[in-house]
């Protein structure tokens, strides 16, 4: 049986989470959204992070039975009880394989780090003017922040849906779709 999960510091901010990258995934066809799923990293790290998002054959692909193999582009993880894992052992590890991104929801403490690999080490991706966060590598992945953390999830969607409406994400869709072909 897995660990208890209490709903207000994991389970609703995982489905918050959920629901804003699952969104993403809706609109741009070619990428990977999976839930807790075992990613084999190296021969010494199987996590099973709360959320990844990758774009298949590029730094990771789904093995003969049915396993991430290789590096997801983004990991999420929600941290409650686990803040300590999620942000030393689990960080170096995802550093040391060169995943590109990685978020991290301290939920006990309210806060929000979203992490970029630049030059073998994660710094942390600051907001815009406007508060919103923005990946690196997935055009149009826009956060609200502050939204998200106060559990104003229409606020986040509506940020993500006009990250989704810019230029790079309609070149980005257009060219995960002639890769596929």
């Amino acid at each position: 049986m897995a660990s208890p999960l209490r709903i207000k510091s994991h389970g609703e901010p995982h489905g918050n989470l959920v629901t804003w990258l699952g969104t993403y995934k809706a609109f741009t066809p070619g990428v990977i959204l999976g839930i807790e799923p075992t990613v084999r990293l190296d021969p010494d790290n199987e996590p099973q992070p709360d959320a990844v998002l990758f774009i298949p054959g590029r730094r990771a692909s789904i093995s003969q039975d049915d396993y991430i193999e290789g590096v997801p582009e983004l990991i999420v993880e929600i941290a409650a009880s686990s803040a300590a894992i999620d942000l030393h052992d689990k960080k170096q590890a995802y550093r040391r394989n060169q995943v590109q991104e990685y978020l991290v929801w301290r939920t006990l403490e309210g806060q929000l780090d979203w992490f970029a690999l630049e030059a073998d080490e994660y710094v942390a991706i600051a907001p815009d003017e406007t508060g919103i966060l923005q990946s690196r590598v997935f055009p149009g992945l826009w956060l609200a922040a502050d939204a998200l953390l106060a559990g104003d999830l229409p606020k986040v969607l509506a940020t993500l849906q006009t990250g989704l409406a810019i230029a790079a994400h309609q070149d980005f869709v257009q060219h995960l779709s002639a890769s596929s072909a």
